[in-house]
């Protein structure tokens, strides 16, 4: 314990950074597919519905562990729940290099779907543990910040392996870092009350807000609550549109810009960069109002309606003809996502008691993945038949504001549930 001269310690952000490597090993390992499509696609005769089922099934098997971890790190907690998860993603991870198939890479790729559903249930649990109502919005931010990280990393180094060892060395070297993240997390990771590295002061200030009642909550308790509904809805509704941009963007430069495996890492990486930025200026902005006498509530709407409105010229972006304009709007979509998506990720600790943050956040997080499965059906088809994304990119510029309408209608004022 950091005790010296009775200051407070700040372990609280050690594990905030935990969970931001969690997040960045996760999107990585999600991420190679999309990056390796073009070149998986015409080494092994992929059709773009053949690709859209894979990401389908991933999608399909992602909504089942989301969902299926929610109720594990509610009951058995944030750390064994999440070394389940990671175990589970990493092995399913790896296997990729043994396969060749359309079936194949539908059957590992539900594996990885089924444990990386854990990564966001525990994170979210392990956050709301950690932080105060007050810090959890930038908190969330950083941690979802990771997934940028992944994902500038995935075009920059898959690349790199794949033309020095080939497609399948990308699978298992990448696969090493989730052991890594593993040892430490099972080395560092406690409950606060239980360690050693939090200071008295850090300790009160993370338990600052009224105590929970003790107890598990089951799903038929807060699935059809109001609270429950507009967290699922917009789940469901702006999830996918990330999924877009993770598993098909690096096809739509290939596609509308002409570029390839060794050419597409620098758009990409300039795209995600902006994304964290986006993702911890939305958690930032929110924390600040709230700090600053704005209502919880005021301010997530506030900084969710800002974001939606930042999205919308991503509808413009397929019949852009410069690159990198293109590059910009992309990047303003993405960090608007992530922005939004901070505060988005808030509401299940905003709005029910600690019992229940796993379980509200596994239906929500289940919905996204149905929302992601309708979307990789939708973006294989529309390129199949149609051949443009403009159709697409209109869609994900729509979907925000009704996000957020679905949620100012079913949760106006943002109370807590207590009837649980």
């Amino acid at each position: 314990m950091i005790e010296a001269g009775g200051q407070r310690t700040n372990f609280r952000w050690v594990i905030c950074a935990l969970l931001f490597g969690a997040t960045a090993i996760n999107y990585m390992d999600r991420q190679i597919i999309g990056v390796l499509k073009p070149s998986l696609q015409h080494d092994l005769g992929w059709s773009e519905e053949g690709y859209g089922t894979i990401v389908f099934w991933f999608q399909a098997a992602y909504a089942v562990g989301y969902l299926s971890f929610g109720r594990i790190v509610d009951r058995i907690g944030a750390k064994v729940g999440f070394s389940c998860a990671m175990v589970l993603w990493t092995i399913a991870h790896v296997a990729h290099a043994f396969v060749r198939s359309i079936i194949g890479f539908c059957v590992v790729r539900a594996a990885l779907g089924f444990g990386e559903g854990g990564n966001f249930p525990g994170g979210i649990k392990a956050i709301a543990e950690w932080f105060p109502k007050q810090e959890r919005a930038l908190a969330f931010g950083i941690f979802i910040a990771g997934a940028n990280v992944g994902a500038i990393a995935t075009p920059l180094l898959v690349p790199a392996i794949v033309l020095i060892w080939g497609w399948r060395a990308a699978f298992l070297i990448t696969g090493g870092f989730s052991i890594l993240w593993l040892i430490a997390w099972l080395a560092i990771y406690q409950r606060p009350a239980q360690s050693r590295r939090v200071s008295p002061s850090e300790l009160k200030l993370i338990t600052s807000d009224p105590p929970d009642d003790p107890g598990r909550v089951s799903w038929r308790r807060v699935i059809f609550k109001r609270e429950t509904l507009a967290y699922a809805i917009a789940k469901f509704l702006v999830d996918p549109v990330w999924w877009m941009f993770l598993f098909w963007l690096p096809d739509f430069f290939a596609k509308r810009h002409g570029l390839d495996l060794r050419t597409f890492g620098v758009p990409l990486a300039i795209i995600y960069v902006t994304s964290d930025l986006g993702s911890i200026a939305g958690g930032y902005l929110s924390s600040r109002l709230i700090k600053r006498g704005v209502s919880v509530n005021a301010s997530r709407k506030l900084t969710m309606a800002l974001c939606a409105l930042l999205i919308v010229p991503v509808i413009s972006a397929a019949r852009i003809d410069n690159l990198w304009f293109a590059v910009a709007v992309l990047s303003l979509a993405t960090a608007a996502h992530q922005g939004f998506s901070a505060n988005l990720l808030t509401l299940p600790s905003d709005l029910f008691p600690r019992k229940a943050v796993g379980t509200v956040a596994g239906i929500g997080g289940a919905m996204g993945a149905v929302g992601g499965m309708i979307m990789a059906q939708y973006a294989g088809y529309t390129l199949q038949t149609v051949g443009s994304y403009t159709p697409i990119f209109a869609a994900c510029g729509a979907l925000y504001f009704i996000a957020l309408l679905v949620i100012q209608l079913l949760s106006p004022r943002m109370s807590l549930v207590t009837d649980i």
